[in-house]
């Protein structure tokens, strides 16, 4: 049996075959399932942190979720007990494929059958409950060591987020600094958490650390909660900085509901927003002006473009910023003297 990185906590189990025709999942149950066909995903990531190939026959054993990716997929736990499940994310995520991009839709998802429920004493197992998974805090907006908060976002899935958060931990390690990293949310995988800590991070946390498959669709209470616990176990390293990173884009549900509300944005002491081209760019910092957020600079995949950064520069007065400016001891040159509400 192959065992995805969201279940690598998940031992001494017995497989129910009886519960699949009786059991609605929830987010972060666990389960055998037998692969049927391989479409979209031809690899999972398994509890050694490396992604292997997966063939029709394969058991896997893998947990129910959701996702959300604007460039691939929406899926959602199943309300109903369906005769196959479809595979939503690399980490290990099960669902039920609602969209897909164009260019997914003729292949269409990994298609999976349930064999049976994971169970101890009789219980399905959860991701979120089950062996040495930290415990979750109650929100109170305390960031540990006093360090000073640095918030990622982009204005799609793949607008360079995670790059420009790297590219900062670098210059904060440069500056003779320590520094944490905090995906706060998006879909169980953890090459941005390696990435991140390549780049120099001290330190590298995400979401999956406490159970959770996925954060799409949760509420933004329990988002709270699991932000204050990534944020308690930074003292590990005691940072003078912490990078946190929204996944997706200012208009995705989790993202919006964060960035609105002001729980939240008084732990944040400055914003950086990347984006993958100019007019994106310009609408982005409009969208975080209207809700008083300023962000210190710019930067993204479009930053490999002089051309674009001219275009945003000759409508912005926010510095347009590239990698190699991120990376280096100055970088807190950028930060303004006041707070990130404007």
């Amino acid at each position: 049996m192959k065992q995805s990185i969201i279940c690598s906590q998940i031992q001494d189990f017995e497989v129910d075959r009886s519960l699949t025709m009786t059991h609605k999942p929830q987010s972060g149950d666990v389960a055998v399932f037998e692969v049927i066909e391989t479409n979209k995903h031809t690899r999972i990531q398994l509890q050694d942190g490396i992604n292997h190939t997966i063939y029709p026959g394969d058991r896997l054993l893998m947990a129910f979720g959701t996702r959300y990716a604007t460039s691939q997929l929406e899926g959602f736990v199943p309300k109903d007990l369906l005769s196959e499940y479809h595979v939503l994310g690399q980490g290990g995520v099960v669902g039920e494929v609602k969209h897909m991009h164009v260019k997914y839709e003729e292949r269409g998802p990994t298609r999976l059958k349930l064999i049976g429920y994971a169970t101890k004493n009789g219980q399905v197992l959860n991701t979120h409950y089950y062996g040495p998974r930290l415990e979750e805090k109650s929100f109170e907006g305390r960031v540990p060591s006093g360090a000073k908060v640095i918030l990622s976002l982009g204005g799609s899935m793949d607008s360079g987020k995670t790059t420009t958060a790297g590219y900062l931990c670098r210059g904060i390690r440069a500056a003779q600094s320590n520094v944490s990293y905090i995906k706060l949310t998006g879909t169980v995988y953890n090459k941005d958490k390696k990435f991140v800590q390549d780049c120099g991070a001290h330190q590298a946390l995400d979401f999956a650390d406490f159970g959770f498959p996925s954060t799409y669709m949760y509420e933004l209470p329990r988002l709270l909660n699991l932000y204050q616990s990534l944020l308690d176990r930074t003292e590990l390293v005691n940072p003078d900085y912490i990078v946190i990173e929204i996944a997706d884009g200012l208009l995705q549900r989790e993202t919006s509901m964060l960035l609105s509300s002001t729980s939240f944005m008084s732990t944040v002491d400055e914003v950086i927003y990347s984006d993958g081209n100019s007019t994106g760019a310009l609408f982005g910092i409009q969208h975080l002006l209207s809700n008083r957020i300023r962000p210190f600079a710019i930067c993204g995949s479009m930053t490999a473009s002089p051309l674009l950064i001219e275009e945003v520069q000759a409508f912005t007065e926010i510095p347009v910023v590239r990698l190699e400016d991120l990376e280096l001891a100055s970088f807190s040159e950028y930060f303004r003297a006041t707070s990130v509400a404007c």
